[in-house]
Protein backbone atom coordinates (compact mmCIF):
# COMPACT_ATOMS: atom_id res chain seq x y z
CA UNK A 1 0.00 0.00 0.00
CA UNK A 2 1.01 3.62 -0.42
CA UNK A 3 1.22 5.28 3.01
CA UNK A 4 -1.29 8.02 3.72
CA UNK A 5 0.09 11.47 4.50
CA UNK A 6 -2.65 12.33 6.98
CA UNK A 7 -4.85 11.03 9.78
CA UNK A 8 -8.15 9.20 9.36
CA UNK A 9 -10.54 11.45 11.27
CA UNK A 10 -14.29 11.85 10.89
CA UNK A 11 -14.45 9.44 7.94
CA UNK A 12 -11.77 11.11 5.83
CA UNK A 13 -8.01 11.45 5.52
CA UNK A 14 -6.98 14.84 6.92
CA UNK A 15 -3.64 16.60 6.85
CA UNK A 16 -1.72 16.40 10.11
CA UNK A 17 -1.25 19.56 12.15
CA UNK A 18 2.52 19.19 12.43
CA UNK A 19 5.21 18.42 9.86
CA UNK A 20 7.20 15.79 11.77
CA UNK A 21 7.10 12.27 10.38
CA UNK A 22 7.86 8.75 11.57
CA UNK A 23 10.02 6.63 9.26
CA UNK A 24 8.94 3.00 8.92
CA UNK A 25 11.73 0.47 8.30
CA UNK A 26 11.75 -3.14 7.13
CA UNK A 27 13.44 -5.15 9.92
CA UNK A 28 14.68 -7.81 7.49
CA UNK A 29 16.74 -5.48 5.28
CA UNK A 30 16.68 -2.17 7.21
CA UNK A 31 15.26 -0.35 4.18
CA UNK A 32 12.67 2.43 4.39
CA UNK A 33 9.11 1.29 3.70
CA UNK A 34 7.59 4.74 4.00
CA UNK A 35 6.60 7.29 6.56
CA UNK A 36 3.56 8.51 8.48
CA UNK A 37 2.75 11.76 10.29
CA UNK A 38 3.86 12.12 13.89
CA UNK A 39 0.57 13.20 15.42
CA UNK A 40 0.30 16.04 17.89
CA UNK A 41 -2.06 16.77 20.76
CA UNK A 42 -4.05 18.87 18.28
CA UNK A 43 -4.48 15.87 15.96
CA UNK A 44 -5.63 13.76 18.91
CA UNK A 45 -8.09 16.44 19.96
CA UNK A 46 -9.59 16.58 16.46
CA UNK A 47 -10.00 12.79 16.45
CA UNK A 48 -11.56 12.73 19.91
CA UNK A 49 -13.99 15.49 18.95
CA UNK A 50 -15.00 13.50 15.86
CA UNK A 51 -15.51 10.39 17.99
CA UNK A 52 -17.53 12.35 20.57
CA UNK A 53 -19.78 13.80 17.87
CA UNK A 54 -20.40 10.36 16.37
CA UNK A 55 -21.05 8.64 19.70
CA UNK A 56 -24.77 9.40 20.26
CA UNK A 57 -25.77 8.15 16.84
CA UNK A 58 -23.63 5.01 16.99
CA UNK A 59 -24.73 4.19 20.55
CA UNK A 60 -28.36 4.44 19.41
CA UNK A 61 -27.75 2.20 16.39
CA UNK A 62 -29.46 -1.19 16.89
CA UNK A 63 -26.98 -3.93 17.88
CA UNK A 64 -27.84 -5.94 14.76
CA UNK A 65 -26.76 -3.01 12.58
CA UNK A 66 -23.56 -2.56 14.55
CA UNK A 67 -22.92 -6.27 14.10
CA UNK A 68 -23.44 -5.92 10.36
CA UNK A 69 -20.76 -3.20 10.15
CA UNK A 70 -18.28 -5.34 12.11
CA UNK A 71 -19.03 -8.26 9.78
CA UNK A 72 -18.46 -5.95 6.82
CA UNK A 73 -15.03 -5.03 8.20
CA UNK A 74 -14.33 -8.75 8.60
CA UNK A 75 -15.27 -9.31 4.97
CA UNK A 76 -12.78 -6.66 3.84
CA UNK A 77 -10.07 -8.33 5.93
CA UNK A 78 -10.86 -11.61 4.17
CA UNK A 79 -10.83 -9.99 0.73
CA UNK A 80 -7.54 -8.17 1.40
CA UNK A 81 -5.91 -10.94 3.43
CA UNK A 82 -2.84 -11.25 1.20
CA UNK A 83 -2.31 -7.50 1.22
CA UNK A 84 -2.44 -7.38 5.01
CA UNK A 85 -0.13 -10.39 5.34
CA UNK A 86 2.48 -8.96 2.99
CA UNK A 87 2.41 -5.60 4.76
CA UNK A 88 2.77 -7.15 8.22
CA UNK A 89 5.71 -9.21 6.96
CA UNK A 90 7.33 -6.04 5.61
CA UNK A 91 6.72 -3.96 8.77
CA UNK A 92 7.22 -6.57 11.48
CA UNK A 93 9.40 -9.22 9.83
CA UNK A 94 7.02 -12.09 10.51
CA UNK A 95 7.38 -15.02 8.08
CA UNK A 96 4.76 -14.64 5.37
CA UNK A 97 2.97 -17.90 6.14
CA UNK A 98 2.61 -16.98 9.81
CA UNK A 99 1.43 -13.50 8.84
CA UNK A 100 -1.40 -14.88 6.76
CA UNK A 101 -2.38 -17.69 9.11
CA UNK A 102 -2.11 -15.91 12.47
CA UNK A 103 -1.60 -12.17 12.06
CA UNK A 104 -4.58 -11.94 9.70
CA UNK A 105 -6.40 -15.19 10.45
CA UNK A 106 -6.87 -14.42 14.14
CA UNK A 107 -8.37 -10.93 13.53
CA UNK A 108 -10.78 -12.44 11.03
CA UNK A 109 -11.91 -14.96 13.64
CA UNK A 110 -12.11 -12.31 16.37
CA UNK A 111 -14.12 -9.86 14.26
CA UNK A 112 -16.51 -12.69 13.35
CA UNK A 113 -16.95 -13.53 17.03
CA UNK A 114 -17.83 -9.95 17.96
CA UNK A 115 -20.23 -9.59 15.04
CA UNK A 116 -22.08 -12.64 16.38
CA UNK A 117 -21.90 -11.44 19.99
CA UNK A 118 -23.23 -7.98 19.17
CA UNK A 119 -26.19 -9.40 17.31
CA UNK A 120 -27.30 -11.59 20.20
CA UNK A 121 -25.90 -9.94 23.32
CA UNK A 122 -28.28 -9.26 26.23
CA UNK A 123 -27.81 -5.52 26.70
CA UNK A 124 -30.49 -5.50 29.40
CA UNK A 125 -31.88 -7.95 31.91
CA UNK A 126 -34.50 -8.06 34.65
CA UNK A 127 -33.31 -8.66 38.24
CA UNK A 128 -36.08 -8.58 40.85
CA UNK A 129 -37.79 -5.22 40.61
CA UNK A 130 -34.95 -3.72 38.53
CA UNK A 131 -34.10 -3.50 34.86
CA UNK A 132 -30.32 -3.58 34.43
CA UNK A 133 -28.99 -1.82 31.33
CA UNK A 134 -25.58 -2.35 29.79
CA UNK A 135 -24.65 0.85 27.97
CA UNK A 136 -21.57 1.87 25.94
CA UNK A 137 -18.84 3.57 27.95
CA UNK A 138 -18.36 6.33 25.37
CA UNK A 139 -15.20 7.34 23.51
CA UNK A 140 -12.41 4.75 23.67
CA UNK A 141 -8.73 5.59 23.34
CA UNK A 142 -7.06 2.45 21.96
CA UNK A 143 -3.27 2.26 22.13
CA UNK A 144 -1.89 -0.82 20.41
CA UNK A 145 1.55 -2.51 20.18
CA UNK A 146 3.68 -3.60 17.24
CA UNK A 147 3.98 -7.32 17.93
CA UNK A 148 0.50 -8.27 16.63
CA UNK A 149 -0.38 -5.05 14.81
CA UNK A 150 -3.69 -6.10 13.26
CA UNK A 151 -4.90 -8.53 15.91
CA UNK A 152 -4.48 -6.05 18.74
CA UNK A 153 -6.36 -3.39 16.78
CA UNK A 154 -9.28 -5.72 16.07
CA UNK A 155 -9.28 -7.05 19.66
CA UNK A 156 -10.02 -3.49 20.84
CA UNK A 157 -11.96 -1.91 17.99
CA UNK A 158 -14.39 -4.78 17.34
CA UNK A 159 -15.74 -5.07 20.93
CA UNK A 160 -15.82 -1.29 21.32
CA UNK A 161 -17.94 -0.94 18.19
CA UNK A 162 -20.10 -3.90 19.22
CA UNK A 163 -20.80 -2.18 22.55
CA UNK A 164 -21.76 1.07 20.82
CA UNK A 165 -18.58 2.99 21.63
CA UNK A 166 -16.58 5.14 19.23
CA UNK A 167 -12.80 4.81 18.94
CA UNK A 168 -9.62 6.79 18.49
CA UNK A 169 -6.72 4.44 17.67
CA UNK A 170 -3.05 5.26 18.29
CA UNK A 171 -0.96 2.40 16.86
CA UNK A 172 2.68 1.60 17.58
CA UNK A 173 5.31 3.64 15.77
CA UNK A 174 6.95 0.55 14.22
CA UNK A 175 3.84 -0.79 12.47
CA UNK A 176 1.59 2.19 11.61
CA UNK A 177 1.07 1.15 7.98
CA UNK A 178 -0.99 -1.86 9.08
CA UNK A 179 -3.19 0.54 11.05
CA UNK A 180 -3.62 2.73 7.99
CA UNK A 181 -4.64 -0.30 5.93
CA UNK A 182 -7.16 -1.20 8.65
CA UNK A 183 -8.58 2.33 8.44
CA UNK A 184 -9.05 1.74 4.71
CA UNK A 185 -10.94 -1.47 5.56
CA UNK A 186 -13.19 0.39 8.02
CA UNK A 187 -13.93 3.02 5.40
CA UNK A 188 -14.62 0.40 2.73
CA UNK A 189 -16.96 -1.44 5.11
CA UNK A 190 -19.16 1.64 5.50
CA UNK A 191 -18.61 2.29 9.20
CA UNK A 192 -20.16 5.74 9.84
CA UNK A 193 -17.85 8.75 9.90
CA UNK A 194 -16.29 9.44 13.30
CA UNK A 195 -17.03 6.00 14.75
CA UNK A 196 -13.43 4.95 14.07
CA UNK A 197 -10.53 7.41 13.94
CA UNK A 198 -6.79 6.92 13.51
CA UNK A 199 -3.94 9.11 14.73
CA UNK A 200 -0.37 7.95 14.14
CA UNK A 201 2.37 9.23 16.40
CA UNK A 202 4.68 8.52 19.31
CA UNK A 203 3.66 7.34 22.74
CA UNK A 204 5.00 10.33 24.68
CA UNK A 205 3.12 12.77 22.45
CA UNK A 206 0.05 11.24 20.78
CA UNK A 207 -0.34 8.41 23.28
CA UNK A 208 -0.08 10.72 26.27
CA UNK A 209 -2.53 13.17 24.73
CA UNK A 210 -5.03 10.37 24.12
CA UNK A 211 -4.70 8.84 27.59
CA UNK A 212 -5.22 12.18 29.32
CA UNK A 213 -7.84 13.71 27.03
CA UNK A 214 -10.88 14.75 29.11
CA UNK A 215 -13.36 13.48 26.50
CA UNK A 216 -11.89 9.96 26.37
CA UNK A 217 -13.95 7.73 28.65
CA UNK A 218 -11.86 4.54 28.54
CA UNK A 219 -8.23 3.87 27.68
CA UNK A 220 -7.37 0.38 26.42
CA UNK A 221 -3.62 -0.18 26.25
CA UNK A 222 -1.55 -3.20 25.25
CA UNK A 223 2.22 -3.08 25.70
CA UNK A 224 4.96 -3.35 28.28
CA UNK A 225 4.26 -3.29 32.00
CA UNK A 226 6.52 -0.25 32.41
CA UNK A 227 4.53 1.83 29.91
CA UNK A 228 1.27 0.36 31.22
CA UNK A 229 2.00 1.85 34.63
CA UNK A 230 2.33 5.29 33.03
CA UNK A 231 -0.87 4.89 31.03
CA UNK A 232 -2.72 3.64 34.10
CA UNK A 233 -1.47 6.58 36.17
CA UNK A 234 -2.48 9.07 33.48
CA UNK A 235 -5.95 7.56 33.15
CA UNK A 236 -6.33 7.19 36.90
CA UNK A 237 -5.57 10.85 37.43
CA UNK A 238 -8.66 11.66 35.38
CA UNK A 239 -10.68 8.85 37.06
CA UNK A 240 -11.45 7.17 33.75
CA UNK A 241 -11.82 3.51 32.92
CA UNK A 242 -8.66 1.70 31.92
CA UNK A 243 -7.87 -1.76 30.51
CA UNK A 244 -4.25 -2.89 30.46
CA UNK A 245 -2.87 -6.00 28.74
CA UNK A 246 0.80 -6.02 29.69
CA UNK A 247 3.87 -8.24 29.90
CA UNK A 248 4.30 -11.88 30.76
CA UNK A 249 6.75 -14.59 31.71
CA UNK A 250 4.60 -17.63 31.11
CA UNK A 251 5.46 -21.09 32.39
CA UNK A 252 5.18 -24.27 30.32
CA UNK A 253 4.84 -26.90 33.06
CA UNK A 254 5.50 -30.49 31.98
CA UNK A 255 4.33 -32.90 34.69
CA UNK A 256 5.49 -36.52 35.02
CA UNK A 257 3.61 -38.82 32.67
CA UNK A 258 3.05 -36.16 30.01
CA UNK A 259 3.94 -36.66 26.36
CA UNK A 260 7.38 -35.09 26.72
CA UNK A 261 8.23 -34.87 23.02
CA UNK A 262 4.97 -33.13 22.17
CA UNK A 263 5.11 -30.82 25.18
CA UNK A 264 8.67 -29.71 24.45
CA UNK A 265 8.13 -29.25 20.71
CA UNK A 266 4.90 -27.30 21.22
CA UNK A 267 6.41 -25.15 23.96
CA UNK A 268 9.54 -24.27 21.98
CA UNK A 269 7.44 -23.56 18.90
CA UNK A 270 5.24 -21.24 20.94
CA UNK A 271 8.32 -19.14 21.74
CA UNK A 272 9.78 -19.25 18.23
CA UNK A 273 6.51 -18.12 16.66
CA UNK A 274 6.60 -14.38 15.92
CA UNK A 275 10.30 -14.49 16.87
CA UNK A 276 9.35 -14.68 20.53
CA UNK A 277 7.58 -11.34 20.39
CA UNK A 278 4.42 -12.53 22.15
CA UNK A 279 3.40 -11.33 25.60
CA UNK A 280 2.14 -14.83 26.46
CA UNK A 281 5.14 -16.72 25.04
CA UNK A 282 5.89 -19.88 27.02
CA UNK A 283 9.40 -18.69 27.72
CA UNK A 284 9.96 -20.77 30.87
CA UNK A 285 9.86 -24.55 30.46
CA UNK A 286 9.60 -26.51 33.73
CA UNK A 287 10.63 -30.18 33.59
CA UNK A 288 10.99 -32.82 36.32
CA UNK A 289 14.62 -33.69 37.02
CA UNK A 290 14.07 -37.33 36.02
CA UNK A 291 13.63 -36.38 32.36
CA UNK A 292 15.36 -33.02 32.35
CA UNK A 293 18.30 -33.80 30.03
CA UNK A 294 15.95 -35.55 27.61
CA UNK A 295 13.84 -32.40 27.44
CA UNK A 296 16.92 -30.24 26.86
CA UNK A 297 17.97 -32.41 23.92
CA UNK A 298 14.45 -32.33 22.47
CA UNK A 299 14.39 -28.54 22.74
CA UNK A 300 17.65 -28.26 20.82
CA UNK A 301 16.27 -30.58 18.12
CA UNK A 302 13.11 -28.47 17.83
CA UNK A 303 15.01 -25.20 17.47
CA UNK A 304 16.88 -26.68 14.51
CA UNK A 305 13.53 -26.86 12.70
CA UNK A 306 13.20 -23.05 12.81
CA UNK A 307 15.56 -21.74 10.14
CA UNK A 308 16.34 -18.03 10.27
CA UNK A 309 15.98 -16.11 7.04
CA UNK A 310 14.16 -13.74 4.74
CA UNK A 311 10.55 -13.65 6.01
CA UNK A 312 9.29 -13.65 2.41
CA UNK A 313 11.01 -17.02 1.80
CA UNK A 314 8.52 -19.89 2.35
CA UNK A 315 11.31 -21.91 3.99
CA UNK A 316 11.84 -19.32 6.73
CA UNK A 317 10.24 -20.00 10.10
CA UNK A 318 12.06 -17.34 12.14
CA UNK A 319 12.27 -13.75 10.94
CA UNK A 320 13.94 -10.72 12.52
CA UNK A 321 12.81 -8.87 15.62
CA UNK A 322 11.08 -5.58 14.98
CA UNK A 323 13.94 -3.08 15.32
CA UNK A 324 17.57 -2.60 16.30
CA UNK A 325 16.68 -1.65 19.87
CA UNK A 326 14.75 -4.87 20.34
CA UNK A 327 17.59 -6.91 18.82
CA UNK A 328 20.09 -5.35 21.21
CA UNK A 329 17.73 -5.89 24.14
CA UNK A 330 17.31 -9.60 23.42
CA UNK A 331 21.02 -10.13 22.84
CA UNK A 332 21.75 -8.36 26.16
CA UNK A 333 19.47 -10.86 27.93
CA UNK A 334 21.31 -13.74 26.27
CA UNK A 335 24.61 -12.29 27.50
CA UNK A 336 23.06 -11.96 30.97
CA UNK A 337 22.01 -15.61 30.98
CA UNK A 338 25.55 -16.69 30.17
CA UNK A 339 26.99 -14.31 32.76
CA UNK A 340 24.70 -15.64 35.51
CA UNK A 341 25.72 -19.24 34.84
CA UNK A 342 22.97 -20.71 32.67
CA UNK A 343 24.11 -23.38 30.20
CA UNK A 344 23.85 -22.21 26.60
CA UNK A 345 22.51 -25.22 24.68
CA UNK A 346 21.96 -23.67 21.28
CA UNK A 347 22.05 -20.15 19.83
CA UNK A 348 23.74 -17.24 21.53
CA UNK A 349 24.23 -13.49 21.16
CA UNK A 350 26.00 -13.62 17.76
CA UNK A 351 23.95 -12.31 14.83
CA UNK A 352 22.85 -15.14 12.48
CA UNK A 353 22.73 -12.77 9.47
CA UNK A 354 24.75 -9.72 8.52
CA UNK A 355 21.82 -7.55 7.43
CA UNK A 356 18.58 -7.08 9.33
CA UNK A 357 17.70 -7.25 13.00
CA UNK A 358 18.01 -11.00 13.51
CA UNK A 359 18.57 -12.93 16.73
CA UNK A 360 19.63 -16.57 16.88
CA UNK A 361 17.00 -18.92 18.37
CA UNK A 362 18.40 -19.72 21.79
CA UNK A 363 17.88 -22.37 24.47
CA UNK A 364 19.26 -22.18 28.00
CA UNK A 365 19.45 -25.09 30.45
CA UNK A 366 20.41 -25.20 34.14
CA UNK A 367 18.36 -22.06 34.70
CA UNK A 368 17.45 -21.26 38.29
CA UNK A 369 14.29 -19.35 39.27
CA UNK A 370 16.13 -16.26 40.47
CA UNK A 371 18.11 -15.73 37.25
CA UNK A 372 17.25 -12.65 35.20
CA UNK A 373 16.25 -14.74 32.17
CA UNK A 374 13.75 -16.59 34.38
CA UNK A 375 12.24 -13.44 35.87
CA UNK A 376 12.14 -10.74 33.20
CA UNK A 377 10.30 -10.63 29.89
CA UNK A 378 12.84 -11.03 27.07
CA UNK A 379 10.44 -10.73 24.12
CA UNK A 380 12.65 -12.72 21.79
CA UNK A 381 13.31 -16.32 20.66
CA UNK A 382 14.83 -17.45 23.96
CA UNK A 383 13.69 -20.49 25.98
CA UNK A 384 14.79 -21.03 29.58
CA UNK A 385 14.49 -24.63 30.85
CA UNK A 386 14.20 -25.03 34.62
CA UNK A 387 14.26 -28.31 36.58
CA UNK A 388 11.89 -29.05 39.47
CA UNK A 389 11.74 -31.71 42.17
CA UNK A 390 8.00 -32.29 42.65
CA UNK A 391 4.64 -30.66 41.84
CA UNK A 392 4.83 -28.24 44.76
CA UNK A 393 8.25 -27.13 43.61
CA UNK A 394 6.94 -26.71 40.05
CA UNK A 395 4.03 -24.61 41.31
CA UNK A 396 6.35 -22.41 43.36
CA UNK A 397 8.54 -21.77 40.33
CA UNK A 398 5.59 -21.23 37.97
CA UNK A 399 4.04 -18.64 40.30
CA UNK A 400 7.36 -17.09 41.25
CA UNK A 401 7.43 -14.05 38.96
CA UNK A 402 5.73 -10.65 38.94
CA UNK A 403 3.69 -11.70 35.91
CA UNK A 404 0.62 -13.84 35.33
CA UNK A 405 -0.60 -13.70 31.74
CA UNK A 406 -0.42 -17.14 30.14
CA UNK A 407 0.79 -20.63 30.78
CA UNK A 408 0.54 -24.27 29.82
CA UNK A 409 0.30 -27.56 31.71
CA UNK A 410 1.02 -31.00 30.28
CA UNK A 411 0.11 -34.18 32.14
CA UNK A 412 -0.85 -37.79 31.56
CA UNK A 413 -4.53 -36.76 31.62
CA UNK A 414 -6.55 -33.55 31.49
CA UNK A 415 -7.82 -33.88 35.06
CA UNK A 416 -4.28 -33.84 36.49
CA UNK A 417 -3.35 -30.87 34.32
CA UNK A 418 -6.48 -28.94 35.28
CA UNK A 419 -5.89 -29.55 39.00
CA UNK A 420 -2.43 -28.00 38.66
CA UNK A 421 -3.65 -25.14 36.42
CA UNK A 422 -6.27 -24.13 39.00
CA UNK A 423 -3.43 -23.25 41.37
CA UNK A 424 -1.48 -21.15 38.86
CA UNK A 425 -1.60 -17.37 39.27
CA UNK A 426 -2.22 -16.58 35.63
CA UNK A 427 -5.07 -15.49 33.39
CA UNK A 428 -5.03 -18.21 30.74
CA UNK A 429 -3.65 -21.77 30.73
CA UNK A 430 -3.47 -24.22 27.82
CA UNK A 431 -4.22 -27.78 28.91
CA UNK A 432 -2.31 -30.51 27.03
CA UNK A 433 -1.95 -28.33 23.97
CA UNK A 434 -5.32 -26.57 24.06
CA UNK A 435 -6.07 -24.46 20.98
CA UNK A 436 -6.72 -20.72 20.69
CA UNK A 437 -10.33 -19.80 21.42
CA UNK A 438 -11.43 -16.33 20.20
CA UNK A 439 -14.32 -16.37 22.71
CA UNK A 440 -12.20 -17.10 25.79
CA UNK A 441 -11.18 -14.11 27.95
CA UNK A 442 -7.53 -13.10 27.65
CA UNK A 443 -5.76 -11.02 30.28
CA UNK A 444 -3.47 -11.20 33.25
CA UNK A 445 -2.97 -11.42 36.96
CA UNK A 446 -0.48 -9.32 38.93
CA UNK A 447 1.68 -7.05 36.75
CA UNK A 448 0.34 -8.58 33.54
CA UNK A 449 -2.58 -6.19 33.53
CA UNK A 450 -6.14 -5.23 34.36
CA UNK A 451 -9.23 -6.31 32.45
CA UNK A 452 -9.93 -8.87 29.75
CA UNK A 453 -10.02 -9.03 25.96
CA UNK A 454 -11.96 -11.30 23.57
CA UNK A 455 -15.39 -12.89 23.81
CA UNK A 456 -18.23 -11.74 26.08
CA UNK A 457 -15.80 -10.78 28.86
CA UNK A 458 -13.94 -8.55 26.40
CA UNK A 459 -17.19 -6.94 25.27
CA UNK A 460 -18.13 -6.22 28.89
CA UNK A 461 -15.02 -4.02 29.29
CA UNK A 462 -16.68 -1.43 27.03
CA UNK A 463 -20.03 -1.31 28.86
CA UNK A 464 -21.39 0.69 31.78
CA UNK A 465 -23.98 -0.87 34.08
CA UNK A 466 -27.13 1.06 34.99
CA UNK A 467 -30.07 -0.18 37.07
CA UNK A 468 -33.67 1.08 36.93
CA UNK A 469 -35.87 0.29 39.94
CA UNK A 470 -39.64 -0.13 39.53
Amino acid sequence: MKPHDGMYIGGEWRAAVGRERIEVLNPADEQVLGGVPAGTAEDVDAAVRAARAAFPGWAATPPAERAARIAAVRDVLVARRSEFAELITAELGSPLGFSGMVHVGAPIAVSSSFAELAAGYAFEERIGNSTVLLEPVGVVGAITPWNYPLHQIVAKVAPALAAGCTVVLKPAEDTPLTAQLFAEAVDEAGVPAGVFNLVTGTGPVAGQALATHPDVDLVSFTGSTAVGRLVGAAAGGAVKRVALELGGKSANVILPGADLAKAVATGVGHVMNNTGQSCNALSRMLVHRDRYEEAVALAAETVAKYPVGDPKDPATRLGPVVNAKQRDRVRAYIDKGIEEGARLVVGGPEAPREQGWFVAPTVFADVTPEMTIAQEEIFGPVVAILPYDDEEDALRIANGTAYGLGGAVWAADDATAVAFARRMDTGQVDINGGRFNPLAPFGGYKQSGVGRELGPHGLAEYLHTKSLQF
